[in-house]
Formats: structure tokens, sequence, C-alpha cells
């Protein structure tokens, strides 16, 4: 009778152990998730600083969509394709950096946004990315738009 109440109290320790070691991780505070997507986002820009044609294409989530022209950029492949030609050469012909990031409570999708400079540092237009958690932080573009900087007369008042 003893062995099998020992058994019994050395299984339920196992089977609460075995419960500890499983439990999910704390979640993510947000300005937790909101650095890890500027941290994200700034990792994305280097690409293109380093020059890594690579590197830039695996931030690129297979949905994504780049708003570029008459015509949306659908998918990976076609995004991947059209931004190849900005890899090429010694030089970035252009750089960005976040200055905005905000993450919904779901923790599911983030944006960014914030200036593009040209080579020669004078920004010319402003970003803004959507961003998708598709693994406990790893964040991948979905959305990219950019808007040049309008130096419009502001309208009287």
């Amino acid at each position: 009778m003893m062995s099998l109440m020992l058994r019994k109290a050395a299984a339920a320790v196992a089977l609460s152990a075995l419960a500890a070691c499983t439990s999910a991780p704390p979640k993510p505070s947000n300005a937790d998730l909101q650095k890890q997507v500027a941290d994200t986002e700034r990792g994305f820009a280097k690409t293109m600083a380093d020059r890594d044609y690579a590197a830039f294409t695996s931030f690129l989530s297979e949905e994504a969509i780049f708003f570029a022209g008459q015509k949306p950029l659908r998918g990976k492949a076609e995004v991947a394709a059209a931004w190849k030609r900005f890899y090429e050469g010694p030089k970035a012909s252009f750089s960005w950096s976040p200055e905005t990031v905000e993450v919904l409570d779901s923790g599911t999708l983030a944006i960014s946004s914030g200036p593009v400079f040209d080579a020669s540092g004078k920004r010319f237009a402003t970003f803004s990315s959507i961003w998708r958690q598709e693994a406990p932080g790893v964040w991948r573009i979905v959305f990219d738009k950019g808007n040049l900087d309008c130096n419009c007369d502001k309208p009287a008042q």
C-alpha cells in the first residue's frame, strides 16, 4: 500500500514539473513589442546600407504588398524582383529609419513610419510599413508605402 502511495505522489510531482516546463512564456509587453518592431525595421534598413539583397528578402512576408508606381507589387517574389535594382552598385541610393512604431494590443500587427533620405542625407520621403508577427519575435513586412515629402505652400488661414 505504501509503495502505491509513493508511486502516486511521485507521478503527481512529475506531472507538476512537466506542466511547469510546458507553460507558455509570459507575453511581451507592448513596449517590448514596439522595440522588436523598431529593431526589425532598423535591420531591414541595414540591408540597404550593407548592400545585402538576400537579407532584404528575408524580411518580406510571402504576402507582401509594396505600393510603387501605378500598380502595387504583390507577393514576396514580385517585391524582391522590383527592389533588386536598389541593391546593385556599391552605394545605397537611399536610406530610412523608424521614428514611430505602434503595435496592436494583440501583438500580431504593427506599423512603423519615418523619414527616407537620399544618398546625400536629404530627407525626401516618409515610409509607412505594416509588420506581422509570424512567430514569436519574428516580424515580416506585409505592406509598405512611401510618400514623397511635399514642400507645398500652407493654405492661408
